[in-house]
């Protein structure tokens, strides 16, 4: 009974098949999955080095007063482009006035003084010659003509420098620029160590950073001279502002300076980039990330895809001769360009490693390329 049982389910199960088939319908077969390789080749890449950096204006200007007095007049406002010349602040100039016309009317009666004195030294000259006055009276008019020529150059001196005084009563632009913070009103004494405000001349700005000294090391060794210092740094490649929000600045800047000191607490050199502003969208003060890239030539690259991360590992799945994967322990750099690792160690040229779907790969596991 039990045999026929078999035979009868046989039977049933063949029909059923040949139902299924009969009626269009796709019997489900085993799928192998398929991976993507390629063979490991050596080539050239381009790195970036990323600095934090602080922009400052090349020609930042504190500006003060050179006298005291009142401030009579602020001329610009906050954050205002101004050019070289304009006037910022105006001071109280009724004092530096007067002593401008104190010490011209000085100067003219130590000019009158000296004309009186040269006539004295003349005639006496004259009388001198025929005998009529003496040697002493002659030396004596001839000191006192000295002494008014003397004075008149102090009064004249007096008087340029209450010319200058007066002219410091207008502030004016010595660089183009951004005005910056303006601490004062008007109204308010002021003194030589009053701060007005700070000019930024923001045509070009300096990035400031500080590099490694390993990344210069054939910058600070010993005997090196300033020639070859300029020239290194004249050859190195151009470098990019990134904002804080990630925004990259669309001009280029130039390494211009490398300080020769290393910081001993850091370890680290002071380098400065120039950036041009000619729309003058940089500010002193912004901080940001100064990138600038090297060439690592003759070097293993590789998909970051191709690399599993497994606890403090790297593994890639290199494909053996019988088309089955097995792990290889890998060190790698990071390009730099979310897309890419340079392999150090643990591959060769010509290995054929998973790229796509290595995370899938297990050892040993039989691999279709």
């Amino acid at each position: 009974m039990k045999k026929k049982k078999s035979f009868v389910g046989a039977l049933t199960l063949s029909a059923t098949i040949c139902c299924m088939t009969a009626c269009g319908l796709d019997i489900p077969k085993e799928k192998l999955t398929s991976f993507e390789t390629i063979s490991v080749k050596k080539s050239d890449v381009e790195l970036p080095m990323k600095f934090s950096a602080k922009l400052k204006g090349q020609a930042d200007v504190i500006i003060t007063p050179q006298v005291s007095g009142q401030l009579m007049r602020i001329a610009v406002s906050e954050g205002q482009q101004v050019t070289k010349g304009a006037v910022l602040f105006v001071i109280d100039s009724r004092n530096a006035q007067l002593e401008l016309e104190a010490a011209q009317a000085n100067l003219q009666a130590a000019e009158a003084q000296e004309n009186s004195a040269k006539l004295e030294y003349e005639s006496n000259k004259n009388l001198y010659e025929k005998k009529i006055v003496s040697s002493y009276m002659l030396a004596n008019s001839e000191n006192q003509y000295k002494q008014a020529r003397a004075s008149v150059a102090q009064a004249r001196a007096s008087v340029n420098r209450a010319k200058v005084n007066l002219g410091f009563c207008t502030i004016t632009a010595p660089v183009s620029g951004i005005i910056g913070e303006i601490p004062v009103r008007t109204g308010d004494q002021v003194s030589p160590g009053s701060q007005l405000t700070m000019l930024s001349g923001n045509i070009n700005m300096d990035a400031e950073f500080s590099v490694t000294e390993a990344i210069v090391e054939d910058l600070v060794q010993s005997g090196i001279s300033n020639a070859d210092k300029q020239k290194y740094i004249a050859n190195l490649p151009p470098v990019t502002f990134v904002m804080k929000n990630g925004t990259e600045y669309p001009h280029k800047g130039r390494i211009t300076s490398l300080t020769g000191v290393v910081n001993a607490s850091t370890g680290s050199l002071t380098c400065k980039a120039s950036f041009p502003n000619p729309e003058g969208h940089l500010y002193s003060g912004i901080q940001g990330t100064v990138v600038m890239t090297y060439s690592e030539k003759d070097v293993i690259v590789i998909p970051q895809n191709a690399v599993v991360r497994l606890q403090d590992k790297s593994l890639v799945y290199k494909v053996k001769a019988d088309s089955t994967a097995t792990a290889i322990d890998v060190t790698t750099e990071d390009v730099g360009n979310g897309k890419e690792f340079i392999v150090t160690s643990g591959l060769n040229v010509g290995d054929k490693i998973v790229t796509v779907g290595a995370n899938n790969v297990t050892e040993g596991q039989q691999v279709l390329f």
